[in-house]
């Protein structure tokens, strides 16, 4: 796409499906955001069908309508669509297979033992995704860019996180999720969707703080660890209703979580972090959570406390059987991110 096909671009026109998300007619050269989608699916442990979210997402999202009363106009800014990656999704297919094998072996009381080779495949496959992604997020990054992610499961923004730490050099996380991702490991799989957080205060330098919100599905180990870590705060989804029923405003509860954050953030959104009524399709629902318009808010209250989002993803879309909701919600929300990225 160049110049002049967005001056052609009608905003207010029939939704075009043109393989971009939103339809949007920008390059990656001349838009200030670029998305890359990310379809890997591998190690999730319950359901399924993440990988299918970015091409699911990029067709729901063709219907949305442009104007955000909360970033108005941001979008002209320009958003670009990298080309999904057909490889990491044949991958994805192939490895899903195998890790499926040794999910229902353990949860049939089998030892991980028996699968070892299967195990280290998928470790190293996983390890090889996130180089991938890093790179090619990196390389973007250094142009100037504003770089976020469609995933897939809760571990393919890994090599994202990764790049932006390196560019920016020092940033907080505002992780948004139904579930800690503390893990050491999961089911022998070391790059799980249920320990990303883990590896990412491990691997990754540069990230000064975790801030976890809505957390309400957690492990004990989970919750010693994040109490024995110093970087890691959290805002439980227990505490947050326990606020709300005291009467404290949502509005106030967005100030304290601001407040932990430092002046560059990225925004990890796990959508089970919403109410599952908005997210029926996720690969591990949890009641409770937030309404849309509370997430859009936070994201907002962000921005304008004067930090910078510097990078995003947004996970675990997984499309309902026969449904197209779970990613017509995801569309939304990802234009959400894009617009408070661009603020």
């Amino acid at each position: 796409m160049n110049s002049e096909n967005i001056s052609v671009f009608d905003p207010d026109g029939v939704g075009v499906r043109n393989g971009n998300y939103f339809g949007m007619p920008f390059s990656a050269d001349e838009a200030a955001l670029v998305l890359v989608s990310v379809p890997w699916d591998v190690t999730s442990s319950y359901g399924g069908g993440a990988a299918d979210a970015p091409e699911a997402i990029i067709e729901e999202s063709s219907q949305l309508d442009f104007h955000d009363p909360w970033a108005a106009g941001e979008w002209r800014k320009g958003i670009a669509t990298l080309p999904v990656d057909g490889e990491v999704r044949e991958r994805s297919v192939r490895l899903r297979r195998e890790a499926v094998k040794v999910i229902e072996a353990l949860e049939a009381g089998g030892d991980a033992g028996a699968f070892t080779s299967e195990i280290n495949e998928i470790n190293a496959a996983s390890a090889e995704l996130n180089r991938r992604v890093e790179a090619v997020c990196g390389e973007w990054l250094g142009r100037g860019k504003v770089v976020g992610l469609v995933g897939g499961d809760h571990s393919a923004p890994q090599g994202l996180i990764a790049a932006v730490a390196r560019y920016h050099g020092s940033i907080g996380i505002l992780h948004l999720d139904a579930h800690c991702d503390l893990r050491e490991a999961y089911e022998g799989f070391e790059g799980s969707h249920a320990s990303v957080m883990f590896n990412v205060l491990r691997d990754v330098a540069g990230v000064s703080r975790l801030v976890q919100v809505g957390v309400r599905d957690f492990s004990e180990s989970e919750l010693r660890f994040a109490q024995q870590h110093h970087r890691v705060v959290q805002f439980t989804g227990a505490e947050l209703a326990e606020g709300r029923f005291g009467g404290e405003s949502w509005d106030s509860q967005c100030g304290r979580i601001v407040a932990e954050l430092p002046e560059r953030v990225y925004v990890s959104f796990d959508i089970d972090f919403l109410s599952p009524d908005l997210c029926p399709g996720t690969g591990t629902p949890v009641p409770g959570g937030a309404s849309f318009d509370e997430a859009a808010w936070l994201l907002r209250r962000v921005v304008d406390s004067g930090r910078r989002i510097v990078g995003f993803d947004l996970c675990e879309v997984a499309p309902s059987d026969g449904s197209s909701w779970d990613a017509n919600v995801g569309a939304r929300m990802l234009f959400k991110l894009c617009g408070q990225a661009l603020r």
